[in-house]
């Protein structure tokens, strides 16, 4: 059977989002050109795809929705475009529009902080609705960044009094004793990637004056013993390295008015040999309960460099591959 080429003419007049596809090389039309296997041509109406029907149906979706995106954002990306792409592949394309519309906070620059996929989307809308929530899912998804921004939102609302930071000192083949420097110096490392965080939202001075003020609080998990958190927003990171008794002293360090986010990725556990994570056993003892979400992310929810998310599935598949020889024994 003969494929009779397909055209579909798409009525887009708006010069600067053509320019947007065409501009830097082509790049942008190229990604969708490469994953339908279409030709784009512009004519003085808009824009022309041609290829095999079922494609260029696929791909006239996806400028329409990119379209969309663009007239909230005025802006178009490769991240908007891969991920938009995914979700037409997975039959998802209608779900898209509105991700963009509302802003969780600005940082320090102005810059909007935007749920950037349907996952995260859900995640901010059960850290709204909710006192504690899971996010459990691969690098990349946002799970940490998002939390913080949403404590840093809640708190320039005057929602809460202070942000408490805290992640696990796991010792990665190391011992803390004989790291160089204080105590302060031996656990830094331990709590960069969070300071890294709040600096991108809120500045180094802005950062540091919070932390002064006792506003902020960044230590690790073994600090949070003995106390009652009242009137705080507070996000664990890291979870999947806390042991159970770890996960249930903090869950019980929450008090009135607080809410806590915690988050961490079960693939990536650095406990010890015979130590169960704290976050996994949460995941089935707590489900049910009111007032607790669990957010699970996938790998579509990766906002990172387009090779993560090849680079987590390669592992995923490389472990289901693993699991069925060993099966089959």
């Amino acid at each position: 059977m003969i494929n009779v080429e397909f055209i579909e003419n798409i009525l887009i007049e708006d010069q600067d989002f053509i320019s947007e596809l065409f501009d830097n090389f082509e790049y942008n039309a190229n990604i969708i050109q490469n994953e339908f296997k279409v030709v784009l041509t512009i004519n003085d109406k808009g824009l022309l795809v041609k290829g095999d029907k079922d494609y260029v149906l696929a791909a006239t979706e996806l400028i329409k929705n990119l379209y969309g995106d663009f007239k909230k954002n005025n802006k178009l990306t490769e991240q908007q475009i891969r991920y938009a792409i995914n979700m037409i592949k997975s039959g998802k394309a209608p779900d898209i529009n509105g991700i963009l519309d509302n802003a969780i906070v600005h940082n320090y620059k102005g810059k909007p902080i935007k749920p950037k996929t349907l996952g995260q989307k859900k995640y901010v809308e059960l850290i709204e609705n909710n006192d504690i929530v899971f996010g459990v899912g691969p690098a990349g998804t946002g799970k940490t960044y998002l939390a913080m921004a949403m404590a840093i939102k809640s708190f320039k609302n005057q929602e809460v009094e202070r942000i408490i930071l805290t992640r696990p000192a796991v010792e990665a083949g190391e011992s803390l004793g004989f790291l160089p420097g204080d105590l302060q110096e031996k656990i830094d490392p331990y709590l960069r990637p969070i300071y890294d965080s709040l600096f991108d939202i809120l500045g180094y001075d802005q950062y540091n004056k919070l932390v002064e003020r006792g506003l902020i609080e960044v230590a690790p998990l073994a600090y949070m013993r003995g106390r009652t958190l009242d009137n705080a927003y507070i996000v664990l990171d890291e979870a999947q390295n806390t042991t159970n008794e770890q996960m249930k002293m903090f869950l019980t360090r929450i008090g009135y008015g607080s809410k806590a986010i915690i988050t961490g990725d079960i693939t990536q556990i650095d406990l010890p040999r015979g130590k169960s994570s704290g976050l996994k056993n949460a995941s089935q003892i707590l489900r049910g309960i009111k007032g607790i979400e669990f957010m699970k992310f996938e790998t579509s929810d990766v906002v990172r460099h387009p090779l993560v998310q090849k680079i987590i599935n390669a592992y995923e598949n490389n472990k289901v591959e693993k699991k069925d020889d060993n099966s089959n024994r």
